[in-house]
């Protein structure tokens, strides 16, 4: 295991450092969070955790599986006591952007219906500003072209269908858009709204004003960062 990797499974099993038996959990879905899901699983193998999970993905679902650990889906849950998820950018406000694995979607279903949102990351993707990572969006797949010519419009750089030709499908059937911002999405909660109202959108890889604290993987090791006035803080 190389010193990124090993760093990043050091930040994925502090994470659950938030975890409490009698919890349920959204379990998200990356490399990163992976090493959470089998820390979860450890834990309730070895030091009898008792806790339930839903997951944002299949890949997440297959894993949690394998480790033995109790699956709802989100409308069985109901209201989850704590996410803990990737992010492929988050800034000082703890905004975030989600999705470069596809399953952004559930994902922020997940998170919307949870207590508390704990990111699991490493210092690349601390940023001033979003956007130098693409923004990535779920489409009702017969209306991409329609969203693209739309989003074109809005965005200043290129809009692509991930997979081109082969065009990628979500877990749930749809395609997504992947917008070149560069790092000017200074007002992410507007830039939310605006995408989200287009005919044919799904829903868009920006979560605002929904993460808590973000456990942090650096060369210098891992550190937790919580948000002033958040609901871990």
């Amino acid at each position: 295991m190389d010193e990124v990797e090993a760093l990043k499974r050091e930040a994925g099993i502090a994470a659950c450092s938030f975890v409490r038996s009698g919890m349920k959990l959204g379990l998200g879905t990356g490399s990163t969070v992976r090493y959470t899901v089998l820390e979860i699983g450890r834990r309730m193998a070895e030091e009898g955790l008792d806790v339930t999970g839903v997951p944002t993905s299949e890949a997440t679902r297959e894993l949690s599986d394998s480790l033995g650990i109790p699956l709802l889906t989100l409308n069985e849950a109901g209201e989850l006591d704590l996410t803990i998820d990737g992010a492929d950018e988050f800034d000082p406000n703890f905004d975030l952007i989600k999705g470069g694995g596809g399953a952004l979607t559930r994902e922020k279903r997940v998170a919307e219906a949870s207590r508390a949102m704990v990111v699991v990351a490493d210092d690349r993707k601390q940023v001033d500003v979003l956007g130098a990572f693409d923004l990535p969006m779920e489409v009702v797949a017969s209306d991409w072209e329609a969203v693209r010519d739309h989003m074109a419009e809005i965005c200043p750089g290129e809009v692509r269908l991930r997979g081109g030709r082969a065009p990628y499908l979500s877990d749930d059937g749809g395609y997504i858009l992947d917008c070149e911002f560069g790092p000017t999405i200074s007002d992410p909660e507007s830039l939310e709204s605006q995408i989200r109202s287009v005919a044919g959108v799904v829903d868009v890889g920006l979560f605002v004003s929904i993460c808590d604290a973000v456990v942090l993987a650096s060369s210098s090791g891992v550190r937790t960062l919580l948000k002033d006035n958040g609901r871990l803080s």
